[in-house]
């Protein structure tokens, strides 16, 4: 293992350890990839510097606010519920180089969300076992122009509250702000372009014919746009094949609506 490598691992643990999180160490994991959670599916990889993290198809038309969410929380406005802590995947994206900088600001006046820009790639399987790849912003079309989704995401980071009941420190972006197409002040990812949350000023939707069946497993690589790397790196992880922890309970959107 390189140095560099080290490092970054030892900058995740360090981070993780702050919230009683260890790194799992099972011998089944995929080549070159560290888990960041024994619970749930996200990992390191600390080569090519980028997070993969893994969900399902929640949603696959309508309106959205959100990419992605944390599963249980939003799923009623975003195309992928992911299984984890926001947290965690903030941790990675840090040992991976990203730095976060902030949301988006509305007063005193509108200020949109600034970080490193993080480059999303989702990969799947169709019923014939067939792998798929494509951008995120091809599952979504910007309403207005009829077009997919030009804008990137950057890592603005969410913020921290305190409970002033304890001053326990709470990551905001926990209550579902995960990776959105609509601006939040709580949002861990977030287009750094003014994007209204209102409902009859949204601006994206979901390309249901470019989306997979509901409660497809995808692969959701996040990679951090730096200075001298390739913006894309690293082959398929193909970890959207591994074993998801149980979400019998978790219907998707579309089914909760019937």
């Amino acid at each position: 293992m390189s140095r560099v490598m080290l490092r970054t691992l030892c900058a995740v643990a360090s981070l993780l350890a702050a919230r009683g999180v260890v790194l799992a160490q099972k011998p089944a994991e995929p080549a070159g990839l560290t888990r960041l959670s024994p619970k749930f599916p996200v990992w390191l990889d600390a080569e090519n510097k980028r997070v993969i993290i893994v969900g399902r198809v929640c949603l696959r038309e309508g309106q959205m606010e959100m990419f992605a969410c944390l599963r249980r929380t939003k799923e009623h406005e975003s195309v992928v519920a992911v299984p984890t802590e926001a947290y965690i995947v903030h941790a990675g994206l840090v040992a991976a180089g990203a730095e976060p900088g902030n949301p988006a600001q509305f007063v005193p006046t509108y200020q949109p969300a600034r970080g490193t820009e993080i480059a999303i790639t989702v990969y799947w399987s169709d019923a014939e076992g067939k792998r798929h790849k494509l951008p995120a912003q091809q599952w979504l079309r910007n309403i207005r122009t009829n077009k997919a989704m030009e804008q990137p995401w950057v890592f603005g980071g969410s913020g921290f509250w305190v409970d002033p009941a304890n001053g326990q420190r709470h990551y905001q972006a926990e209550d579902g702000d995960f990776i959105c197409v609509s601006n939040f002040a709580s949002a861990m990812l977030d287009v750094p372009t003014e994007s209204s949350q209102s409902n009859d000023a949204l601006l994206f939707e979901a390309e249901t014919d470019k989306i997979p069946p509901l409660k497809t497993p995808v692969t959701l690589v996040l990679t951090p746009q730096l200075k001298g790397l390739p913006a894309q790196r690293g082959d398929d992880p193909k970890t959207d094949l591994l074993p998801l922890p149980a979400d019998e309970d978790a219907k998707p959107a579309e089914a909760q609506a019937q």
